[in-house]
């Protein structure tokens, strides 16, 4: 099924995912879809291997973790965060390293204060490999961490590649 892509989210400067200046990171860029869904996008290198070839299962969760905490910032205009509660992961298929990979997060069920989502990773066929469900704390980023966005680079960076849609 084909969406259209309705938006982009920051990366940042140093971040395990979606950092662009860390060397050992996947620096990921992150896509809102128009069925409400945020879509990750990321190629893993060598050194996010485990067994040769294949993504360490540790890097697929951390992925997995932030589409699904990141779709939260969906449904807001002012900044909210989520802050990971519980993560519940299930390994399918391998994933390879050097091609690129996609990530679907969704939250499907929220109150004030906590919310819940779901995501997959998908491999480059379309197959799912990952899935997850995880349980995270709505807070303000004040709450979290001392956050500069002009130090942290915490910006949208638009690209030539960046897509308009998506199929999935």
């Amino acid at each position: 099924m084909q969406h259209n892509v309705t938006g982009k989210q920051p990366n940042s400067k140093m971040c395990v995912v979606c950092g662009l200046k860390n060397s050992f990171g996947l620096h990921a860029h992150f896509y809102e879809l128009d069925n409400n869904e945020l879509l990750a996008v990321f190629t893993p290198k060598e050194e996010h291997q485990s067994y040769p070839g294949r993504v360490h299962g540790g890097i697929l969760t951390a992925i997995l973790d932030e589409t699904i905490g990141r779709a939260i910032m969906m449904r807001y205009p002012e900044p909210v965060w989520g802050v990971t509660m519980e993560l519940e992961t299930k390994f399918k298929k391998p994933v390879p390293t050097g091609e690129e990979i996609r990530v679907i997060g969704r939250i499907v069920e929220e109150t004030d204060r906590i919310f819940v989502g779901s995501g997959e990773i998908l491999l480059p066929d379309g197959r799912v490999a990952v899935e997850g469900q995880g349980k995270y704390m709505k807070l303000p980023l004040d709450r979290i961490a001392d956050f500069d966005y002009d130090e942290q680079d915490w910006r949208v960076i638009s690209s030539p590649g960046d897509p308009t849609t998506v199929e999935f």
